[in-house]
């Protein structure tokens, strides 16, 4: 059984693409067929990967407008088991084209739909605003979308624009989209205001926060420097045991035996 989940936040900065690459990884590594799928045209996933994304031949931008077939623009990392639909600066344009298209809003789901049996997670890393890309994103979370918040205050009033841009989608396009759970990142134990916006947040989403919290951490800002996940890059820090037992936390609530 395949899961799409969808992460997104239009807040910039709130460890969404740092979410996705790290649980991406620790999945992979606890035995899973992961493909990430990067949405947003800075292709930030794709450098966090390693892949240049000067040298990016085709990806998501072919995909949205039907120029290539999926499965021939998706690179497998061998070290790390890992699948990935690069962007690039190309995908900037696809707003403006994919405007005039039909069904324009559900471009990637059915892109998605020619390679979704071979992989058991596909996790898609949305851009930072709330435009068509985004709805794409939204429209192919088929198991729900994945709400990465910072553990401060300006997070809390991004984090109601986006519940409202869920409820437009919601009732306009997709009824089923749902909300599957919300991440808490650069998390700081030592200031009151951290334990508050967790307070926060779980009030405005109770039972749909994940456990498991991303605490700041200086070996997750570094990894993507070097192209890699925390997993390769820093395993035993205390960023890299977060993503790990996030993973972990996730497949067994999704019913997934984890060794």
């Amino acid at each position: 059984m395949t899961r799409v989940y969808t992460l997104v936040n239009q807040k910039g900065g709130v460890g969404k693409t740092t979410t996705t690459i790290n649980l991406g990884a620790y999945l992979a590594q606890l035995g899973q067929r992961v493909l990430v799928v990067d949405l947003d045209p800075q292709a930030n996933a794709t450098s966090c990967l390693g892949v240049d994304k000067a040298n990016v031949q085709s990806g998501t931008y072919e995909a949205l407008l039907g120029d290539t077939k999926i499965a021939a623009s998706i690179l497998l990392n061998e070290r790390l088991k890992l699948s990935l639909l690069p962007s690039s600066s190309s995908l900037a344009g696809a707003e403006v084209e994919l405007v005039d298209e039909l069904a324009r809003e559900s471009r990637l789901r059915k892109a998605i739909t020619q390679v979704k049996d071979r992989y058991d997670y596909i996790l898609i890393d949305c851009p930072p605003s709330l435009g068509l890309l985004t709805v794409n994103g939204l429209m192919a979370a088929l198991d729900g979308v994945i709400v990465p918040v910072q553990c401060e205050y300006l997070a809390l009033e991004g984090l109601g624009q986006l519940t409202q841009t869920i409820e437009r989608v919601r009732s306009l396009l997709f009824p089923e989209l749902m909300v599957r759970g919300v991440v808490l990142t650069m998390f700081d134990s030592r200031t009151n205001l951290a334990n508050d916006v967790v307070a926060e947040v779980n009030g405005h989403f109770p039972n749909q926060v994940f456990k498991s919290v991303i605490p700041r951490n200086i070996r997750l800002a570094e990894a993507p420097s070097y192209g890699l996940p925390i997993s390769a890059y820093a395993p035993a820090s205390v960023g890299a045991q977060a993503y790990e037992a996030l993973a972990k936390e996730l497949l067994k609530s999704d019913g997934v035996k984890v060794s």
